[in-house]
Order: structure tokens, then C-alpha cells, then sequence
């Protein structure tokens, strides 16, 4: 089987399985030293760390060693036994050197006031001028992201730019062959840094992007400091009729439950794609009809002032 070169650097099998299976090893192995620090930390013998946990010394040897594969249930008996909350012994951050996870324990053991304080301040809306003169369009597919963006952006003389392109130019192949090779992981790093770039090079743009870049916290927050973005909205029977009228059968295709599954993502990223600055449904409007009202909107809400 060919290997590639992971996103952490890693020699893996070019399939998803590869990468899933690097994950899952790259997990344990975190565990693991977590685990042996933490009871080395606090003088811990394995013979006296397995009676407080109930977990047996050979199974605690390899749990260090990064070639135990521990339950949920048996990780939180270690947890408990060393004082140690379960995530930090799973998460990314290591909680004796990570500034984010000492905030968080700061945070949690402050007062309420203190507490309330610390999110208004972080909470604060980003200065417009950092969004300076760029517009986003998010929303499901079939919303109109790319037609209108395209038009808009000749009217307004801005360039007008789709996320996905930049993607694929990035990872030199289409995005349907980057999550067949990379998976989810991959496309979404990629996403981030062409978002990164695009940043970097334009003050003035309009931008479309895939209606699931807000399920991804860390980018779409980027995306709502950097940019002034408008949520364009339909009626899901709207949105399949339109992809499908673009000659996207995929949608519909050897699946009886394509529209369910359309109102349900909808529905379950409704209150995120609310997180826009401003919102427009394009439901019953014609091609012209959503255009003026988008560039009527921009300006009256003066995303280019």
C-alpha cells in the first residue's frame, strides 16, 4: 500500500484507516506518558497506584508503555486514584506546561463575579476594521453562496473567491480526493490555513465558503472576527431542488432519506449559522431578486464602509 505524509509529520498508509489507526496510536502513547508522569509526579509506586485503582500492574505497564488500549471506565479509576481530571490525561494540552489549561483550572476555581468578568472580556465583538472590507456567504449548499458571490462581487468590484478552490489548490487535487486521502482532519486543516492565506492577501474580497466550516469551532470563529458574514438561507426542498438543477444528483441519488438528512443538518446548525452578522433568505427569490437584496444589505449595513 503507498504511504503518505501525515499532518503530524507521520509516515502513514494512504487511506482514511491509516490515518485513524496513527490517531488512535498517537492517543495511547499521549495516555500513557501522561499516566507515568502523573504518578511519578506524586511518588506513586504501580504496585500501590493499581490497589488505589483497581486496575491490575501488567495492565498499568502497558497502558504506560502506550500499547494498552484502556477503557473509558478504567482510565477514569486511574484518574480518580492519581487526582487527576480525565481529560487532562487525554486531551491535547499538557496541563503542567499548557498556559490554555492553567487558564481553565484558573477560571474554574475563581468566583462567579471573576468569572462573569473574564467572558465579557473575551466575549468582547472584534473592531470592524479588523474584518476590514471582506464579506463572507455561509450556509448549506444550494443557498446561492457562489452565483450570488460571483455577481455581487462584479457589482462591487471585489474579487470574489470560494474557499474549496483555494483548498484544492493548496492540497494540488480536488477537495472530494483530499478527504478520500487526508479524511476530515486533513481537509479541515487545509481549510484553516487557506483561510489563513486569504487573510493575509485580501482587505477587500467576497468569499464563499462550504456550509460545514461552521461545525469546526477554532475556524468559524476566525472566520466571524476576520470577515462581515451574512448567513444565506432556504427552505431545505430549496436547497435540494437547486443542486439538483445544477445537475448534482448525489444528493438524492440511491438515498430515500437525502431530505431528512438535509433538514436535520440544517436544523442542527441552524443556532451556528445565526452567528452571522446578518442574515438573508433567498426562499421563492429569483436569481436578480437575491442579488439586489444581498447588495442592498451590504451596503446598508456598510460592510465596505
Amino acid at each position: 500500500m503507498a504511504e503518505i505524509t501525515s499532518f503530524s509529520g507521520k509516515t502513514v498508509a494512504a487511506d482514511g484507516q491509516g490515518l485513524i489507526d496513527t490517531a488512535v496510536a498517537e492517543l495511547m502513547a499521549r495516555v500513557g506518558d501522561r499516566v507515568r508522569k502523573a504518578r511519578e509526579r506524586r511518588g506513586i509506586p504501580r504496585r500501590v497506584l493499581s490497589e488505589m485503582s483497581g486496575v491490575s500492574p501488567r495492565y498499568l505497564a502497558q497502558l504506560e508503555s502506550g500499547e494498552g488500549n484502556i477503557s473509558i471506565g478504567l482510565l477514569k479509576r486511574v484518574a480518580v486514584a492519581l487526582d487527576y481530571r480525565i481529560e487532562w490525561l487525554v486531551g491535547q494540552d499538557d496541563p503542567f506546561s499548557s498556559e490554555v489549561t492553567q487558564v481553565a483550572e484558573m477560571f474554574r476555581s475563581a468566583d462567579r463575579t471573576t468569572q462573569a468578568e473574564v467572558l465579557r472580556v473575551l466575549s468582547a465583538e472584534p473592531s470592524r476594521c479588523q474584518r476590514a472590507g471582506r464579506i463572507c456567504l455561509v450556509g448549506l449548499r444550494g443557498a446561492g453562496k457562489s452565483t450570488l458571490g460571483r455577481l455581487v462581487g462584479e457589482a462591487l468590484d471585489l474579487p470574489f473567491v470560494e474557499l474549496n478552490r483555494e483548498i484544492e489548490l493548496a492540497g494540488g487535487m480536488p477537495v472530494d480526493e483530499i478527504m478520500a486521502l487526508y479524511g476530515q482532519e486533513g481537509y479541515r486543516k487545509l481549510e484553516a490555513d487557506a483561510l489563513d492565506r486569504i487573510v493575509s492577501t485580501h482587505d477587500r474580497m467576497i468569499l464563499a465558503v462550504a456550509g460545514g466550516i461552521v461545525a469546526e469551532p477554532a475556524t468559524y470563529n476566525s472566520l466571524l472576527a476576520r470577515f462581515h458574514t451574512v448567513w444565506l438561507k432556504a427552505t431545505p426542498q430549496e436547497h435540494m431542488d437547486r443542486v439538483r438543477a445544477q445537475g448534482d444528483t448525489r444528493p438524492m441519488q440511491g438515498n430515500p432519506e437525502a431530505m431528512a438528512q438535509l433538514r436535520s443538518i440544517l436544523h442542527s446548525r441552524e443556532a451556528l449559522y445565526e452567528r452571522a452578522h446578518a442574515q438573508l433568505d433567498t426562499s421563492g427569490a429569483t436569481v436578480p431578486e437575491a442579488f439586489d437584496r444581498l447588495k442592498a444589505l451590504i451596503e446598508s449595513q456598510g460592510f465596505l464602509s
